[in-house]
């Protein structure tokens, strides 16, 4: 069952999407002022790259509604093989717009911990979401598709760790897309209190080849004091969607956010990474891999902002270009007036495989404070001949030979993927995209 829109979505589209969820009046209300604000707002404006021409608001249903999974063995086998089944307590799935699946360990929910659908959580949990959903970390008024975001945010999910509590095993979500019309208009909220910890990991997987819908997709993640987040994710978006990728973080005093993204879609996509380190003594660590082909064209704008003093920020990026697929990598660290004694460290590295394939490697450092350190080293270049050389002196095949530098080159994200079936889907894809 689909429910059908065209956009301008008007306001009684809004309140009937709400009214069919459920919603508290305070949710109704939030989208109905982003709807009100998107009219007015610009399109974001990504440097170095032109997306006027970039459809990101057309689509035919705003809602897929899809069968649910009853049991991990029903799930599709290349669903069930991100799964550590033995294993893994909490899980929660996603197929198109529809909560599929959900499971939380008991000593998890005994311990206050919350993982839902996002939809769940705004019924169920109000006053939690009220306090984080797009009020500190992303703001619906800061372009028009954050705006259109908040206003027709249709899938996600909430997670929530109490104060003091670290938690050993890992939160998986896997968002499902088998419906080649599904629009992704998916919010991840994730709140680590004080002196908590925890490890996430999410995956998008489309089973299709090309969609016809639109993804617009953002995630808060905020660190209290003394907190630790680690987030991984694999994308794999199919051929089709315009793509805005939004992922964002606030850490605290003493907090850390650690990054792994293996940013692996088929679609023209636009890509934030920000990390606002706000607190003294701070951290966030980001590590990406991104690989292209065909024709897309991409930008990846990471951004690791020092607001408290003794903070620490690095970024590491490693992308692949194939085929006439084009790519900017922006990476940005930026030491505001007063985060003294703060390191800003960046490397972006890009390989090229063919003649007409394209990357622009950016580094940027933005410094308005003496005494702190900060460095960026970057890279664009064919894959090394003396590499390859060696390799074949070996008796390795030219083509294997190149695999294996490739491999190689993307490892450093690969290896700090927190889930070893996410691991090896991250392998599997990167694979089959450079083959």
């Amino acid at each position: 069952m689909t429910v059908e829109t065209t956009l301008a979505v008007t306001e009684q589209d809004i309140r009937a999407y709400s009214e069919k969820m459920q919603e508290p009046g305070w949710m109704t209300d939030f989208r109905l002022t982003a709807l009100a604000q998107a009219a007015d707002l610009p399109m974001p404006e990504p440097d170095k790259t032109n997306i006027k021409s970039w459809d990101f608001l057309s689509f035919s249903a705003h809602t897929v509604e899809s069968e649910g999974y009853s049991t991990l063995a029903d799930l599709p086998q290349d669903i069930q093989s991100l799964i550590d089944t033995e294993n893994q307590k909490t899980l929660y799935i996603q197929r198109n717009n529809t909560p599929a699946y959900v499971s939380v360990s008991q000593e998890l929910q005994d311990k206050g911990v919350i993982v839902t659908d996002i939809h769940t959580a705004i019924r169920e949990h109000g006053d939690l979401v009220k306090q984080y959903l797009m009020t500190d970390v992303v703001k619906p008024d800061e372009h028009k598709l954050t705006a259109y975001h908040a206003a027709l945010l249709n899938g996600g999910a909430f997670i929530y760790i109490p104060k003091n509590v670290e938690m050993d095993e890992v939160v998986q979500v896997i968002y499902v897309q088998d419906d080649e019309s599904v629009s992704l208009f998916n919010h991840t909220l994730v709140v680590a209190e004080s002196n908590s910890k925890l490890t996430y990991v999410e995956n998008y997987l489309s089973t299709f080849e090309t969609a016809t819908g639109q993804a617009n997709i953002v995630s808060e993640v905020l660190a209290k004091d003394n907190a630790k987040i680690t987030y991984g994710a694999v994308d794999v978006l199919a051929k089709g969607y315009t793509a805005y990728v939004n992922r964002r973080g606030v850490a605290h005093r003493d907090a850390v956010i650690e990054w792994a993204l293996g940013l692996m879609n088929d679609s023209n996509t636009i890509v934030e990474n920000v990390t606002h380190l706000v607190g003294d003594n701070s951290e966030g660590h980001v590590k990406t891999v991104v690989v292209g082909r065909g024709d897309q064209k991409q930008n990846f704008t990471t951004k690791v902002i020092h607001w408290g003093k003794n903070s620490e920020g690095q970024i590491l990026k490693h992308g692949v270009m194939k085929d006439s697929a084009s790519s900017i990598f922006n990476g940005i660290g930026k030491i505001e007036h007063g985060a003294s004694k703060s390191n800003a460290e960046q490397e972006s590295r890009v390989l090229m495989l063919s003649e007409k394939a394209r990357g622009d490697a950016n580094p940027i450092l933005l410094i308005d404070e003496d005494d702190v350190t900060a460095g960026h080293a970057a890279s664009v270049g064919r894959v090394d001949p003396m590499q390859m050389y060696y390799l074949m002196s070996r008796g390795i095949s030219k083509h294997e030979a190149e695999r294996l530098i490739i491999h190689g080159f993307l490892a450093p994200v690969v290896r700090a993927l927190p889930v070893e079936g996410v691991k090896k889907q991250l392998t599997e894809v990167i694979e089959r995209k450079v083959r």
